[in-house]
């Protein structure tokens, strides 16, 4: 973000797009940008560690993140948004919606849960024979991009194996800090701002059924 760039508040509605823990900001939303933007002012920013955007800080929450965006949209003098969250994205944006009340009109989330508990994820990993998030969330092999892709797609078409080559050398970047940011995502069931948090979990299991395919994504809209 250029600090020495006038920037004026947007004249159309503001829609804030978050993106999940597998891929950057426009490679996910992009069809939805082509589609929005002669009716909205779209934002569709890069979460630390994603894409572009770093920090030489050692913070690594989910407040953080949503900080780090809050700020952005405060640099660009937006006052409102509708926030739009796919997975980590929607945790993000609940978290958001949590701390800046007044910046977030309304939340709309796919595949995503409040808080992501230790209980909801030792099931997971019991389910499905992973040790941590990282393991399926973080890929380093071909091999692995295409266990994370079955976990995430009903029927996805066939593609040459440099395409997926090129993925991984390109999306998963700052390893260790994204690793980092998924200790971090896991919290002690105690902490779980609601019961909703541990229903919701447990009837989807964070989005997948026990064939490892998508089940009915935890889908929502709430207005702030």
């Amino acid at each position: 973000m250029d600090q020495n760039s006038t920037y004026f508040p947007p004249t159309k509605p503001a829609v804030l797009f978050l993106h999940a823990s597998t891929m950057d900001g426009i490679f996910t939303w992009f069809l939805q940008v082509l589609v929005l933007t002669r009716e909205y002012s779209v934002y569709v920013p890069d979460l630390l560690f994603f894409g572009g955007s770093i920090t030489d800080k050692n913070e690594r929450s989910v407040s953080f993140q949503a900080e780090f965006v809050a700020r952005g949209l405060e640099i660009l003098k937006v006052e409102k948004v509708t926030l739009v969250g796919l997975s980590y994205g929607g945790i993000v944006g609940f978290k958001m919606a949590k701390l800046y009340p007044e910046l977030v009109k309304s939340v709309v989330v796919s595949a995503t849960i409040i808080d992501l508990t230790e209980s909801i994820s030792l099931e997971f990993y019991k389910q499905h024979g992973f040790t941590r998030w990282s393991d399926l969330l973080l890929p380093k092999t071909l091999d692995e991009l295409n266990i994370l892709i079955t976990f995430g797609f009903h029927k996805f078409p066939w593609l040459p194996d440099f395409i997926y080559r090129h993925v991984l050398e390109t999306m998963y970047t700052n390893i260790k800090e994204r690793n980092e940011l998924l200790e971090n995502l896991v919290i002690p069931d105690k902490d779980a701002n609601s019961y909703i948090t541990q229903a919701i979990g447990r009837q989807n299991n964070v989005g997948f059924n026990k064939k490892c395919r998508p089940s009915s994504a935890i889908r929502a809209t709430i207005q702030v």
